[in-house]
């Protein structure tokens, strides 16, 4: 692979590389129709001449390359992207009509077999645990563990591990802009892959060209129990709405019933047999239907209830033991419990570590404000963190740009994703709201949804520069789509 010769960045937006002289990357086949490359950049954007790290890259060339359109720089937000698009090249190929797109991958993240993946020794602790957990030493057990964790991670990284913040990363993008010889940055950002799109807006708005956000976490209530509360109403939110999706499909086993009606008398039926010595709990009950309130496991969550309700809780239970982060999980959640993704997260949002009382002071908000199951998504939320040290405060924002001179970006919000960034916060943001989850332009492609009313208006946007009009609302394809 080569190593491309990055342009010397200094942390200031002003002091960004200018594009004259910028060299095209020469790209070298790596497999699966790809392309790839490396980015050599500083570990510390603040010192540019200090120690560096590699940056791992990957292009699809464009399908008819005399009339591309120039370079598309994407991020997913998954573990690897490039591994991620590998897998299910589908959900962003159909872009390579007009682009040559390149995949990058965050810091610490990596093609397969690249050293610039950091594995870390120690895997990080399933969340199911803390949210199974029902006293003070299983909390504790889970803090020590996710500190060995994240030990792990900084032996693993060495220097490097102070640099995986979204800031960083946005200035490995400029460089990477200036290196691809672009004036300003085409982005595409789906979950994660769009905070990093927005920590760039806030630190280089001039270098900002079409960037279509999709799907970020929201962290812009400074306040952890007013954030948990909200995350907690949206998931109770997203059982009324599997009840509505069920009754719209002849072929979900609880079409003709009430889901929320079906949950309610599971849950005074705890506990549940679920096979020979085995049972489910009230609580094991709700963290086993919170998983499978992700939209693209609703038929799996329809069949697993239908035989609860029939005496058969076997699959049920299962769905907890696959709950990953819980009902925002997705496409581009995935990870390995080695990799180095969760410390991003920390790094960039950390709250204040809280003790076991004081979380339990605020689990009984939760419970009051969504008494059936959405207060599970709490646990998952402080499971990110719980235990790994605070290197004080939380760097979130850094500054925001004036709306008013600001970039025009398009920000995809899906109604079914319960932990969406409000569009308020994205100063200059034109909103497209759709009826699916989290990744949904990304899934719609790997299902093959071609014409759908999102991908329409993305590519229509970022080919033509045509924004949505104001309040437009896409349907649930995805959704629409899961029994015939």
């Amino acid at each position: 692979m080569i190593i491309l010769a990055s342009a010397a960045l200094a942390v200031a937006a002003t002091a960004s590389p200018a594009v004259k002289g910028a060299a095209v990357p020469q790209w070298q086949d790596c497999g699966d129709g790809l392309q790839c490359a490396k980015l050599s950049v500083p570990v510390d954007w603040a010192r540019p001449h200090g120690p560096r790290t590699e940056i791992d890259l990957a292009r699809m060339p464009a399908q008819d390359p005399q009339h591309s359109r120039g370079f598309l720089v994407v991020n997913t937000g998954a573990a690897s992207t490039v591994q991620g698009v590998r897998a299910q090249p589908e959900g962003v190929s159909e872009l390579t009509r007009w682009f040559d797109v390149v995949l990058v991958e965050s810091r610490g993240a990596g093609d397969r077999g690249s050293a610039a993946a950091v594995q870390c020794a120690v895997a990080r602790p399933d969340p199911l645990r803390l949210v199974l957990a029902q006293g003070r030493a299983g909390w504790r057990a889970y803090a020590r563990d996710n500190a060995a964790y994240d030990s792990s991670c900084r032996a693993a990284a060495g220097p490097a591990y102070d640099g995986l913040t979204s800031w960083q990363v946005a200035h490995d993008l400029d460089a990477l802009r200036a290196e691809l010889g672009e004036p300003r940055l085409r982005y595409f950002g789906s979950s994660y892959g769009a905070v990093y799109g927005q920590a760039y807006l806030e630190l280089f708005p001039h270098h900002v060209g079409r960037m279509y956000l999709e799907g970020g976490p929201d962290h812009t209530e400074p306040d952890l129990a007013q954030r948990l509360t909200a995350q907690a109403r949206a998931a109770e939110a997203q059982l009324f709405s599997f009840r509505d999706w069920c009754r719209r499909h002849f072929g979900c086993p609880l079409a003709t019933a009430d889901a929320v009606k079906v949950y309610d008398a599971l849950s005074r039926r705890t506990p549940l047999h679920a096979g020979p010595g085995r049972t489910v709990s009230a609580r094991r009950l709700a963290t086993s239907v919170h998983a499978g309130l992700a939209p693209g496991r609703w038929p799996e969550l329809a069949r697993a209830m239908s035989e609860a309700r029939e005496g058969d809780a076997t699959k049920l239970a299962a769905m907890a033991s696959q709950a990953g982060e819980g009902a925002g999980a997705s496409l581009s959640a995935v990870s390995t419990p080695e990799s180095v993704s969760g410390a991003m997260l920390c790094h960039d949002f950390m709250p204040a570590v809280l003790g076991y009382r004081r979380f339990l002071a605020i689990e009984t908000r939760l419970r009051e404000v969504a008494p059936r199951l959405g207060w599970v998504s709490g646990r998952y939320e402080v499971a990110r963190c719980l235990g790994i040290p605070r290197k004080g405060a939380p760097s979130w924002p850094p500054h925001v740009p004036d709306p008013r001179h600001g970039p025009t970006v398009l920000v995809g919000i899906g109604r079914l994703d319960t932990g969406a960034r409000p569009v308020g916060d994205i100063p200059g943001a034109v909103v497209l709201s759709h009826g699916d989850g989290r990744d949904a332009y990304l899934l719609q492609g790997v299902s093959r949804l071609r014409a759908t009313c999102l991908r329409t208006h993305v590519h229509d946007y970022l080919v033509n520069g045509t924004l949505p009009r104001e309040g437009t609302d896409c349907p649930g394809e995805l959704t629409a789509g899961m029994y015939p």
